[in-house]
């Protein structure tokens, strides 16, 4: 048996497909996926729809977690044109006529905020390292980011938290394409539905391998994760950046700690 993760796929049905067979996954292997399976991709309903008929482990990602919200409003509420406007208006295209079914708004209820593999922690934004677990929520799980990035210390000894969210491109230094490993956490969201990058990815955790296909070349590629991460420092939080400007003029928004 071997264990894959795989990052944000948004509803890019085709891409994940090119990936499932470039990896050649056998019937015992393990498919965990980090969230964000639907939204800004045009193909959601396919991917919700094969992750489910395949019996595969999702957790659930902020976007399904705007999705639920919506559905617990009205149509003419902020949260609604919110999801929307965040790639809602995508997903619903994607099923059509026949609208999201109620098994799959179930499916979502449903679906764990984390999974905890021993060796690896997985979880969709990440998690408040001033917090004690059972304080935290889909607030945390779904969303942060700021508080988790400036973490200087692991926040757990003997596992590593894989996490997607955050599209790597985004922390600086990192190419298009590159995981990110920080203080006790990696990030594998390569932004397969972004034209920046295009990637998308899955770890297998067990080698130690990270398998990529692009959504728009249609390119595949694989590679030992130590070649296609890049190691960061902590990034400082917001109140230590404004820190920084009152003492100091910063030549970038970007500092380290």
């Amino acid at each position: 048996m071997t264990r894959f993760v795989f990052g944000d796929i948004h509803g890019q049905y085709d891409g994940l497909m090119k990936l499932i067979d470039f990896i050649n996954c056998g019937p015992s292997d393990k498919l965990f996926f980090l969230g964000d399976l639907i939204d800004r991709g045009n193909r959601s309903c396919d991917v919700v729809s094969w992750v489910i008929a395949n019996g595969h482990t999702c957790l659930r990602g902020n976007h399904e977690q705007m999705c639920l919200d919506a559905f617990n409003s009205n149509e003419s509420s902020l949260v609604w044109k919110g999801w929307l406007l965040n790639g809602g208006s995508n997903t619903l295209e994607s099923y059509g006529k026949e609208k999201l079914p109620a098994s799959h708004l179930e499916w979502m209820r449903q679906l764990p905020l984390y999974v905890d593999l021993g060796d690896a922690w997985l979880v969709h934004a990440g998690l408040n390292p001033n917090l004690p677990l059972e304080l935290q929520g889909a607030a945390e799980f779904c969303w942060i980011r700021e508080e988790f990035h400036s973490t200087t210390e692991p926040f757990f000894e003997d596992k590593i938290i894989i996490t997607g969210h955050t599209i790597t491109f985004v922390f600086p230094g990192v190419k298009p394409g590159n995981l990110v490993l920080g203080k006790g956490w990696l990030d594998i969201d390569t932004g397969g539905y972004h034209p920046k990058s295009g990637w998308l990815s899955a770890l297998d955790l067990d080698t130690a391998t990270v398998y990529q296909c692009n959504t728009f070349t249609n390119e595949l590629r694989v590679n030992p994760l130590s070649d296609i991460t890049t190691v960061i420092e902590p990034m400082p939080t917001r109140s230590q950046r404004q820190e920084v400007g009152r003492t100091s003029t910063p030549k970038r928004r970007w500092s380290w700690v």
